[in-house]
């Protein structure tokens, strides 16, 4: 679909990392707009259009997961951030509205 293969998460996976402690970074990529009508818990905000100013920050020891609103536009920065060789970053299934679905809790940005 995105031309390289990218790695996906569910919320389930999330919530079993969690329920293990294992550390992961988690950055929304929708829109000001979008994030104020509220964010996954612990989410960074970093904007789609700003990913490839801001691509650097993405490397890290950790996992990183990128959502959106469906999972498309975090799946596109996905395959931009494999394409110029950050690994370890994997797109969360569904976004925040198969988050939603899953009955997992969103909050208010800071």
């Amino acid at each position: 679909m995105f031309g390289v293969a990218i790695s996906e998460v569910t919320p389930e996976t999330l919530e079993n990392w969690d329920s293990e402690g294992r550390a992961y970074r988690l950055v929304d990529v929708r829109s000001m707009a979008e994030t104020a009508r509220g964010v996954l818990p612990e989410a960074e905000l970093i904007p789609l259009h700003l990913i490839p100013l801001r691509k650097d920050e993405l490397v890290d020891d950790k996992p990183v997961v990128l959502y959106c609103q469906t999972g498309a536009r975090s799946g596109q920065a996905c395959a931009f951030l494999a394409q110029q060789g950050v690994t370890g970053v994997h797109n969360l299934v569904g976004g925040i509205v198969g988050w939603a679905r899953a009955g997992k809790p969103i909050v208010t940005p800071n």
